[in-house]
């Protein structure tokens, strides 16, 4: 029987995927920051909870330890835990763009480094790290998001040429919009002493709401992360979700500034449109 860890697994598509993999009969290790408030991951035999906050190497390493003595061994890792801060970049506050990157960039950095040493021991193991349909496409709003989900996108592509030496796999699965309350918990940038952003925010999160047509449930989610997770082949990516694939589509089939013009039409015309005026 494999073993999994998954961080951030106290809702949303953690817990959907650490239910998935449960339920195909995986040893599952559900990390989270409060697993005292666990309340359905803890009544599943397979499933062992464990505290892990993605921001304490401490808690890293324990929770590692406790699995591989819980089940002896760890066969995969899924990078799940994340934050998203949004609203415009220069009202955001130092303290929230540390961790947009301690939790997306640094969490998961620290956690496969952590994990490493067992996965070499045993010349074996697979790291799932979730990124997003904002890893490679951007939208208004959402700069310092987007700046840590790209930044996991190239680590992992790169890390996954150095650890073939070490029969490790390493995959990327990119979500999309999904119904979870990750944008609902969003942490908001905002600075009363500058109001010159408020007619943008507004128009762009008004047409960000309105583009939000094709949004996948948790469990549709975590159904690509088990393929990613069982794949055997040396697959890199994994698609998740409809509007995943419809604006990859839009930015593979055209020239990079259509693409960027195609954005700009869809998020801001209004912006535009007011900017044309005023010239």
């Amino acid at each position: 029987m494999k073993t999994i860890l998954i961080t951030g697994a106290s809702s949303g598509i953690g817990k959907a995927a650490a239910l998935k993999f449960a339920t195909a009969g995986w040893n599952v290790i559900a990390t989270m920051r409060s697993p005292e408030k666990e309340q359905e991951l803890n009544l599943i035999d397979n499933i062992f909870i464990v505290k892990l906050d993605v921001q304490d190497n401490d808690s890293i390493q324990q929770a590692i330890l406790l699995g591989i003595e819980k089940f002896g061994r760890i066969d995969t890792l899924i990078n799940n835990a994340g934050y998203m801060v949004i609203g415009a970049f220069e009202l955001a506050t130092s303290e929230q763009i540390s961790n947009q990157f301690d939790i997306n960039v640094f969490g998961v950095m620290n956690t496969t480094r952590a994990i490493l040493p067992h996965f070499r021991q045993n010349q074996a193991g697979t790291i799932i790290n979730i990124t997003s349909t904002g890893g490679r496409i951007t939208f208004p709003t959402c700069s310092l998001y987007h700046a840590s989900k790209f930044a996991i996108e190239g680590f992992s592509e790169s890390l996954s040429y150095e650890l073939i030496s070490q029969n490790i796999a390493v995959k990327i699965v990119e979500p999309g919009s999904t119904h979870t309350n990750f944008v609902a918990a969003a942490n908001v940038t905002v600075n009363p002493d500058i109001t010159d952003y408020d007619e943008f925010n507004k128009i762009a999160l008004e047409n960000w709401y309105k583009n939000d047509t094709m949004p996948s449930t948790p469990a549709e989610i975590a159904d690509v992360i088990y393929t990613a997770a069982t794949d055997e082949s040396d697959q890199l990516r994994y698609m998740a979700g409809r509007d995943t694939k419809v604006y990859f589509g839009i930015r593979q089939g055209d020239s990079d500034q259509e693409y960027v013009q195609h954005m700009r039409n869809s998020f801001i015309p209004q912006i535009l449109e007011a900017k044309k005026i005023s010239n």
